[in-house]
């Protein structure tokens, strides 16, 4: 079987990953099925990474285009210091033009589709249809309550502090409305207790940082007109599903163009069928090539037991890679080298079950890599001193995110002792002020957290 996908047959089986420079601003996208376009915009602060199940069931019927709005996920920021809604809706036709999308078809929840609905309100010739989950009217007092205290600051503190907090805010959001308001009257119906879920939502901001409250306060502060009733317009429907803060929004959209419709439904399952419903019936029938950056980005890759994306960065005209060492990942190696995300690091893809400590699949991966740049040197950074089991315990997300300041704990110890578990005289080595500075600090706690497969990848580097 050959190592690398062919990139059509990958794209039909599963989700591929992609860059594209815009006006000289990155953007990440995710891209999945065939037919149609179809436009995905995420909700505040997330990714296009919440689609990704939504993106595996459209994908019979469309293209599914998801980028990562400016600042968030892997897309970079907006030039301006603070940006408006109308900046972002801009940005996101600016890329559909970009990437080839000639006519918008285009699915928003939430704050994703107050950017595609200002979009189009500005560049309505670029549309074709939309299907929005829940769109908010606030009135004036909801606008104060809903400005700077829902987006507080949070940089990183020194000893990770920031992480209680980020960890409990977004836990707490399932619990009642706005987050910060613990009272019985804002309590939601779907409250839980999901520490992977959780999880997910942390990992996106830690990729954001605090460019989310740029893109969170534009939608917050963003106007919400609606067309006027005679306007001609492409075809709109807006649904929200029982549970959902939006959904008493709906009595508060007042007149709408003929071609717009708005209603309730049961579930969130009845949301998706409405929508895909609509956007069949309305979306144009002409696919699109779609385009990409060469200078970075994922390559498919099946082999050695692993099938998905690896995330590569670097110039391929040098011949060399460098692969970075277990718990790191490609951003943070230096050189102009190829840099590669092993499986189960930084942004590539997991290993399908257990990660092997078998060195034989790890350099399968590596071989398949460097055969498709032409590389001939590989370069590994070296291990880091002591057992793999102490220097990578387990974790987990759990109940109350005590994970999170662990490993912030570690990656901070891991500059004053070697190996970081050992606080001994023996084990000390030169401090590096600049080191412990927590904008430092931040990049490896969080190649840390993504590395599920560190400790499988030093026994299996340690194996031979």
């Amino acid at each position: 079987m050959s190592s690398l996908i062919c990139p059509d047959n990958f794209a039909a089986m599963s989700i591929t990953r992609h860059y594209l420079t815009v006006n000289g601003r990155r953007v990440h996208y995710r891209k999945a099925g065939k037919g149609p376009p179809l436009l995905m915009v995420h909700q505040s602060p997330r990714s296009s990474a919440e689609y990704e199940p939504l993106m595996r069931q459209w994908s019979e019927h469309f293209t599914c285009i998801a980028p990562d709005t400016p600042g968030f996920g892997q897309s970079d920021p907006l030039a301006d210091p603070k940006p408006e809604i109308d900046a972002f809706a801009d940005a996101i036709v600016e890329f559909a033009d970009a990437v080839g999308i000639e006519k918008i078809a285009g699915y928003g929840f939430h704050s994703g589709g107050i950017i595609l609905v200002t979009a189009m309100k500005r560049h309505i010739e670029k549309f074709s249809v939309l299907a929005i989950g829940g769109y908010a009217i606030w009135n004036d007092d909801e606008r104060k309550l809903l400005g700077d205290p829902y987006i507080p600051p949070n940089p990183p503190k020194p000893y990770g502090e920031h992480l209680v907090w980020l960890w409990n805010r977004v836990l707490e959001q399932s619990w009642y409305f706005p987050w910060f308001l613990p009272q019985d009257s804002t309590r939601l119906p779907g409250a839980n207790d999901d520490p992977a879920r959780v999880h997910e939502i942390i990992l996106e901001l830690l990729d954001a940082g605090e460019a989310y409250r740029l893109g969170y306060g534009a939608v917050l502060r963003g106007s919400r007109d609606i067309p006027p009733r005679g306007m001609a317009s492409p075809p709109v429907l807006i649904t929200a599903y029982a549970g959902d803060p939006l959904k008493p929004h709906l009595e508060r959209l007042g007149e709408m163009p003929a071609s717009w419709s708005a209603h309730g439904v049961g579930t969130a399952a009845d949301h998706y069928t409405a929508s895909l419903a609509h956007l069949l019936k309305h979306a144009p029938d002409a696919g699109s090539d779609f385009r990409q950056d060469e200078s970075q980005g994922f390559l498919p890759i099946n082999t050695g037991g692993f099938t998905g994306n690896i995330h590569w960065q670097g110039d391929r005209a040098t011949g060399h890679m460098i692969i970075h060492a277990p718990g790191r990942e490609a951003e943070l190696v230096a050189g102009d080298a190829v840099r590669i995300d092993l499986p189960g690091h930084g942004l590539s893809s997991q290993w399908p079950g257990a990660a092997p400590t078998r060195w034989a699949p790890w350099q399968a991966v590596i071989d398949a890599v460097a055969a498709h740049f032409d590389i001939t040197q590989v370069r590994h950074e070296p291990l880091a001193e002591g057992e793999p089991d102490r220097l990578f315990p387990d974790l987990s997300p759990d109940r109350f995110g005590n994970y999170l300041t662990a490993a912030w704990a570690i990656v901070r110890a891991s500059h004053i002792f070697a190996p970081w578990y050992a606080a001994s005289r023996d084990s000390i080595i030169a401090i590096d002020a600049e080191a412990l500075a927590p904008d430092r600090l931040v990049r490896e706690h969080r190649a840390l957290i993504r590395a599920t497969a560190a400790r499988a990848m030093h026994r299996a580097r340690m194996a031979g």
